[in-house]
């Protein structure tokens, strides 16, 4: 299944160094997201924004999955949230802290939006090997989690990824 995922990285947003591109980022990734949804749901695509522009064209083959393939776009809440709601078909929150006192928050971000909260999918990134915690998210609504494996040697990641295994068997029952 073909997924995409949009989110831009804050290295960029230090005090005194906030380029014209920087400041216009958000609104490039959402052209560019609009962009490729008329692209793969149009016969004819046409898109005329600020940053993307382009007048009517065909591509083909167009993606197997409809209307498009899923885009799941990242960010902190309330702000990547507000942008996964607004456009995305998935929300991947990067703040660090505990992701239940934001879900709740988001859930209400998205009825207010329009949007049926069950159709924006939560994936997150990076946690620990914690059974419980796996299986608290999958409670919550949390669609996936992506574990991070360390740049090691075989030796070192084979383990970890046998016991992510049995996490995700243990969860997916």
């Amino acid at each position: 299944m073909l997924e995409r995922a949009a989110g831009v990285k804050p290295q960029n947003l230090q005090v005194g160094d906030l380029s014209s591109a920087d400041a216009t980022r958000f609104k490039r990734m959402r052209e560019s997201v609009e962009a490729m949804k008329e692209v793969w749901t149009k016969s004819e695509a046409e898109y005329h924004g600020e940053f993307v522009n382009f007048d009517p064209m065909i591509a083909r083959p167009k993606p197997v999955q409809k209307p498009h393939p899923p885009i799941h776009v990242g960010g902190a809440f309330p702000y990547g949230a507000r942008r996964a709601i607004r456009y995305g078909d998935g929300w991947i929150p990067t703040a660090r802290g505990d992701v239940a006192e934001v879900l709740p928050k988001f859930r209400e971000m998205a009825r207010e939006a329009g949007r049926d909260p069950a159709s924006i999918e939560i994936t997150l990134f990076g946690l620990g090997e914690d059974l419980d915690r796996v299986k608290r998210l999958a409670e919550m609504g949390v669609e996936r989690v992506v574990p991070m494996f360390p740049p090691e040697k075989a030796e070192t990641v084979l383990p970890i990824v046998d016991r992510w295994t049995n996490i995700m068997r243990q969860v997916s029952r």
